[in-house]
C-alpha cells in the first residue's frame, strides 16, 4: 500500500476546472517530483492534498485513511506537511519563531520540539547563526531554508515542496537540493513541485508530467530525462 494514493481528483477555482481526474501514488521513502508548465496543476494538487482546497470529486489517501474534508490542521498532524511556494514565512518574526510555529503539532513537548530545531539546525547550520534575526531581513536563500525547516518542525511523514528553487541562485539550488536528498534519506517521503525539471528529475525516484490539469506522462524520473516529448518541452532541448 502507498503511503499516498491520489485517485481520480478533480478541482476547481470557482468555474475554473483546475484537475481533471489525476491520479498519482507515492511510496513511503521515495522523492516523487511533479513537472509542468505555470498553469499546469502541480500547486493545485498540493493545496488539495494538504487540506487548503476541498477537491469536488476523488479520493485523497493517505497511510490507508481517505483524508478528503480533512482540515489542513489536522491532515499535518496526521503527518503531512507543506513548504509552500514563495516561502510564504512570518517575515516580523525571528528565525527561531517561525520554528516554533512550524512545531504548533507537538503542543507542550518542549523535548520533541528541542530535538526537532537541533535537527533543523544540523540540516540548515546557517539558520542558527541566525536564530534571533527577523526572518524578512533573511536572503532568498535563507527563506527558502526556513520554509523547509519550519514545515520539518512537525517531523512529517511526507514533506511537499513547491518551487524550493525559486529566484535562487545555481549554487543555491545545489544546496537545497543536496539538502532535500539528506531529508529524505533521514527517512522522510518528498513529493516535490519544481519548474527547474532537469533538477527535480535528477533528484527523484519517479516523476509525473503534468499539462493542463492532467497527467499526460510519468514513470521513473531517469526514463522521463531520456523521454524525447519532456527533453523538448520542459529540458530546452531540441
Amino acid at each position: 500500500m502507498a503511503l499516498l494514493e491520489v485517485r481520480n481528483l478533480h478541482a476547481y477555482y470557482g468555474h475554473v476546472h483546475a484537475l481533471r481526474g489525476i491520479s498519482l501514488t507515492v511510496e513511503e521513502g521515495e522523492i516523487v517530483t511533479l513537472i509542468g508548465a505555470n498553469g499546469a496543476g502541480k500547486t493545485t494538487t498540493l493545496r488539495s492534498i494538504s487540506g487548503l482546497l476541498r477537491p469536488r470529486e476523488g479520493e485523497i489517501v493517505f497511510d490507508g485513511e481517505v483524508i478528503n474534508g480533512v482540515p489542513a490542521h489536522q491532515i499535518v498532524y496526521r503527518g503531512i506537511c507543506q513548504a509552500p511556494e514563495g516561502r510564504k514565512i512570518f517575515s516580523t518574526l525571528t528565525v527561531q519563531e517561525n520554528l516554533n510555529m512550524g512545531a504548533y503539532s507537538l503542543g507542550n513537548d518542549r523535548a520533541a520540539i528541542e530535538a526537532n530545531r537541533r535537527r533543523v539546525f544540523a540540516l540548515f547550520p546557517r539558520l542558527e547563526e541566525r536564530k534571533n534575526q527577523i526572518a524578512g531581513t533573511l536572503s532568498g536563500g535563507e527563506q527558502q531554508m526556513l520554509a523547509i525547516g519550519r514545515a520539518l518542525m512537525a517531523r512529517p511523514r511526507l514533506l511537499m515542496l513547491d518551487e524550493p528553487s525559486l529566484g535562487l541562485a545555481p549554487m543555491l539550488v545545489r544546496a537545497i537540493f543536496q539538502t532535500i536528498r539528506e531529508i529524505n534519506e533521514q527517512g522522510v517521503t518528498v513529493l516535490l513541485v519544481e519548474q527547474n525539471a532537469r533538477a527535480a528529475l535528477r533528484l527523484a525516484d519517479r516523476g509525473y508530467v503534468l499539462e493542463t490539469g492532467r497527467i499526460v506522462l510519468s514513470g521513473p524520473a531517469r526514463e522521463l530525462l531520456g523521454d524525447e516529448k519532456v527533453r523538448k518541452a520542459y529540458l530546452g532541448e531540441s
